[in-house]
């Protein structure tokens, strides 16, 4: 069975609080063997970095998510920085602009998303880019900020071919998720097949965006198989082929 990495989940969310043990036993069994545990706000965050310390296949992320922008103060600003200098921590993220729900002003959102691109530069850690609707502006901040040493990966990627060049000529990874397996995501399949072999990942991004034919349930690290299965028929690959590839791009970006 070939090694997969999930490069984006949240054991850290209360979903998984009742059962995280039986979670963990089945994505051993599904072959993961690398879970990026990526935190949204200073509690999650600071468990990411807790589970990342008990259990030795899950890496931490740390940040505060664009939906509470509003709420970032020095006192987040203090946690999440030293929190990121953690042995365990392996990229700062999640951060970005989330314009769907706006649910912290955009203003802010962009200051605060700055701020986490400084931290990732300061500590030469990959960035992990959250991107909903919010295209024009994500790309902008990134190219201001850019160049980034030690590389980022937009998450649950949702944008155009276009705008995945541009991540691509910046540096960046492109990440996909549950989505790729939607009857009608057929532009993300069409990404799939585009993105360079060595700039990809998948993620599951649990408990959210379950991938077929689980959608509407919990999502979880084991459903990452799916994933894999979706853009190696997107590629016309083996699955063993994107499931190689993609953990060994895991392990780089994040220095595993």
């Amino acid at each position: 069975m070939p090694a997969l990495i999930d490069s984006h989940a949240h054991l850290n969310d209360p979903a998984f609080a009742g059962d995280l043990n039986a979670v963990l036993g089945r994505l051993k069994e599904a072959g993961v063997v690398a879970v990026i545990n990526v935190g949204y706000d200073v509690p999650s965050s600071r468990r990411a970095v807790e589970q990342a310390h008990t259990w030795p296949f899950i890496y931490a992320a740390v940040a505060v998510h664009p939906h509470d922008a509003a709420t970032f103060d020095s006192e987040a600003e203090a946690v999440i920085g030293g929190l990121a200098r953690d042995a365990r921590v392996v990229a700062v993220g999640e951060t970005g602009l989330d314009y769907y729900r706006n649910l912290s002003p955009r203003q802010r959102q962009q200051e605060v998303f700055r701020w986490h691109l400084d931290l990732a530069r300061t500590l030469r850690l990959p960035v992990i880019v959250h991107d909903r609707d919010a295209h024009g502006d994500t790309l902008r901040i990134l190219k201001k900020a850019a160049p980034f040493p030690a590389g980022g990966v937009l998450h649950c990627f949702s944008g155009s071919w276009e705008m995945a060049r541009e991540c691509l000529d910046m540096g960046f990874y492109i990440s996909l998720a549950g989505p790729v397996t939607f009857k009608n995501a057929a532009r993300l399949r069409e990404i799939a097949g585009r993105v360079p072999m060595d700039r990809l990942l998948v993620e599951t991004d649990c408990p959210y965006l379950t991938p077929e034919p689980h959608r509407g349930k919990r999502n979880e690290p084991a459903y990452v198989k799916l994933v894999v299965e979706a853009v190696a028929v997107a590629r016309g690959l083996p699955f063993e082929a994107v499931a190689e590839a993609t953990a060994a791009n895991a392990r780089r970006l994040f220095g595993l």
